[in-house]
């Protein structure tokens, strides 16, 4: 029976000099990245489902809908697909409102079909109303990214591909355009697709993940699985974190701190108030967590949790990395806990063990 709900890809096949064998299922919703080290086939991936490379072993199976298998192939432009590239390749002699309409698929309203994103609501989400008469000429590099991601938006895709849209761009305008990609992950339903090999951009945007090298799927699922499965290279990195969506749930404005709850524990965070019941995302670094056989009362440390150990690996001769479940039974989210290996035998630690993570540093996406 066909999942109308997921997103099947198997592609198999050489392509020039570089072998591609990757197969994955995913939810039909949200944002997943795609993501492993430069050239390990990410946009190779991203081309075959957009139809604009043909693996003849190859199956793309969307919501239900069969863009190809062994009989099929639907070619790019009968995908209900919006493609947002490196470069954004906007057309220069049009104007912005112009290059937003380009695409935008007229039958449809004409037929009384509501796309599932409107003009106005898309210029609204990325800012750029005030942009409408311009020239791309005119337009800064975060500007023009933005008109091109609108552009595939307004295309009324039912799946939205981004090759790396931010990694032409510099550190100061990802972090100007990133807050707009937040907005349409949080208010947009069309599934999307997200290539980078930029840890940050995934950790603060994605829901689920497909971990990529050298032409094969490592891995695939939920970012914070993935994250905290020691058998898989995340989780032993020296950057390694876990990422955790969480609840407000009030504000302490005395002290400027944002209570947030997730499965089995609650933390603390310096930032402005929040509508209770909002949604964040918080990442928390394995370097950034220690264990404590009894709670201490006498810490600056705000986040002090209750949690056990599920397992541990050590990585390289003298480190430890524990996975923790928060909660007293240790069945909440899971953290990463980061350690030398003398640590680990001082205390006696053991899998299953209850105790306290103290978690010094929480960062909020």
């Amino acid at each position: 029976m066909i999942d109308d709900q997921t997103i099947e890809a198997v592609f198999r096949g050489r392509l020039g000099g570089f072998v591609l064998d990757t197969a994955f299922t995913l939810p039909a919703h949200g944002l997943t990245a795609l993501f492993g080290p430069s050239g390990c086939g990410k946009t190779s991936v991203l081309r075959c489902i957009a139809g604009l490379t043909r693996i003849a072993d190859g199956l793309c199976r969307v919501g239900g809908d069969t863009w190809q298998d062994k009989t099929t192939f639907r070619p790019p432009h009968m995908r209900p697909i919006g493609y947002v590239f490196q470069e954004a390749s906007l057309f220069p002699h049009l104007s912005v409102r112009r290059n937003l309409t380009y695409g935008a698929p007229h039958k449809s309203t004409a037929a009384g079909v509501k796309p599932a994103v409107g003009f106005e609501e898309t210029v609204d989400l990325l800012g750029i109303g005030h942009l409408l008469d311009r020239a791309p000429a005119k337009l800064s590099g975060g500007e023009r990214q933005r008109v091109a991601i609108g552009r595939a938006l307004l295309s009324d895709p039912r799946l939205l591909l981004m090759d790396e849209p931010l990694s032409a761009l510099d550190a100061e305008t990802k972090e100007e355009i990133l807050p707009f990609l937040e907005r349409l992950h949080a208010r947009l339903a069309v599934p999307i697709l997200y290539v980078s090999h930029a840890i940050s951009e995934v950790e603060r945007l994605a829901d689920h993940l497909v971990l990529m090298n050298e032409g094969k799927v490592l891995a695939a699922g939920r970012l914070g699985d993935l994250q905290s499965d020691p058998r898989l290279p995340l989780a032993l990195s020296r950057d390694a974190s876990v990422s955790l969506d969480a609840t407000v749930e009030g504000h302490d404005s005395t002290y400027g701190l944002l209570e947030l709850s997730v499965r089995g524990g609650r933390f603390l965070v310096p930032a402005p108030a929040g509508c209770s019941g909002e949604m964040r995302r918080l990442s928390i670094k394995a370097g950034d967590v220690s264990l404590s056989l009894q709670p201490s009362s006498g810490s600056t440390i705000l986040n002090i949790l209750p949690c056990r150990i599920l397992s541990h690996t050590r990585r390289g001769e003298h480190e430890v990395v524990a996975v923790l479940g928060l909660g007293s039974d240790g069945m909440g989210a899971h953290l990463l806990a980061r350690m030398t290996r003398r640590s680990w035998t001082m205390l006696h630690l053991g899998d299953g063990q209850p105790l306290f993570a103290q978690v010094k540093s929480v960062a909020l996406r």
